[in-house]
């Protein structure tokens, strides 16, 4: 089978930091697909080995079966769309579009016709005289996009392209950008360090750290099965139980996770069944945030765990500084690997 893009044991090395550390990995055709993790994770330098703006300094580089290495950026049937925009101030959003098409020769009269197809696509026909300061955060990044898709590429990049907008825009392009994807079946590459971005939007995660995959897998498994502590941190921010705490509270050396809505915080000591888990604390902090409220409390050891109650049920918070009692079903707790998959 062949993919629209495909990592063999790539590796990026600037000087003693490896960005990019021996990475495999293969996106399908029409697929949307995300890198997600933290600033200097690997991610962006990952999405600029596809673009051809770096070169690997070990491993191929494939698009669609074939080894493009070496290849540069113009030789490669990828588009990449970034976070500020990187449009033509001078010209108007018609030409910004027809951009493309012009480059490649393509008749005038063509250009304009495909370019204005593209602005009804992402509804921005009526602006398509005004010029890109005459346009909104959310308007500029929906021209970028046409541009980028004018020459209908078998890759689309998007590097961070929502980082610049305001929380409500960025909820609604993310409707309509995984819109555009489904309707155009071009493949896209999405990279971010938002996790509801990612989990919303792509059919499958790569999570990065340090150079290195973590965990790549369906959104729905990423949440409901990280398999190490770093992913069950960044994707959902789980409690995780490793050492002598996961010793103490499950009886194994094993680590694992437990999400703060799979915990029932009451006040004071409290008994359990034999299908639950407990520990005790002390309740630092109640955050609202709408629908729940999120607890945070301190154990014995220090570590801080995160409880949520939802505000749909009226459970209430016991008084902060308390001493509460955190209970969750043996069958929430998510078992993580031991080994460290970076080594």
């Amino acid at each position: 089978m062949t993919h629209a893009i495909e990592f063999r044991v790539v590796s990026r090395v600037y000087g003693d930091v490896r960005a990019v550390d021996r990475v495999s990995l293969q996106i399908a055709e029409g697929e949307f697909f995300a890198m997600l993790g933290p600033s200097g994770s690997g991610k962006t330098t990952c999405l600029r080995l596809i673009a051809g703006f770096e070169s690997p300094d070990a491993g191929y580089v494939l698009l669609d079966g074939n080894d493009v290495t070496s290849r540069p950026p113009y030789e490669r049937d990828v588009n990449t769309v970034f976070q500020d925009y990187a449009l033509f101030p001078h010209m108007s959003v018609l030409e910004n579009v027809a951009y493309g098409p012009r480059v490649r020769k393509v008749p005038r009269a063509d250009q304009e016709r495909r370019a204005l197809e593209m602005l009804e696509m992402v509804k921005l026909a009526a602006m398509s005289q005004r010029k890109p300061s005459q346009l909104s955060g959310g308007q500029r990044q929906r021209v970028s996009l046409a541009r980028a898709l004018i020459n209908r590429p078998r890759v689309l990049l998007l590097d961070e392209p929502l980082g610049a907008l305001d929380l409500k825009l960025r909820e609604e392009m993310q409707i309509e950008l995984k819109n555009l994807q489904r309707q155009l079946g071009i493949t896209f590459v999405f990279v971010t360090h938002d996790q509801g971005e990612a989990l919303s939007m792509a059919d499958r995660v790569a999570v990065f750290n340090l150079g290195r995959i973590e965990q790549l897998a369906t959104p729905r498994e990423l949440y409901t099965r990280p398999t190490t502590a770093f992913v069950a941190r960044f994707v959902g921010s789980a409690n995780v139980a490793e050492g002598e705490l996961a010793r103490k509270l499950s009886g194994r050396d094993q680590p694992f996770a437990i999400r703060s809505e799979h915990i029932r915080v009451v006040a004071g000591d409290h008994p359990i069944t034999a299908q639950e888990q407990r520990c005790e604390g002390t309740l630092l902090d109640v955050q609202y945030h709408g629908s729940i409220s999120r607890c945070q409390i301190r154990l014995p050891s220090g570590q801080t765990f995160a409880a949520s109650l939802s505000e749909h049920l009226s459970v209430k918070a016991p008084p902060i500084g308390s001493e509460v009692t955190m209970i969750w079903s043996v069958a929430d707790i998510v078992p993580l690997q031991t080994t460290d998959v970076r080594s």
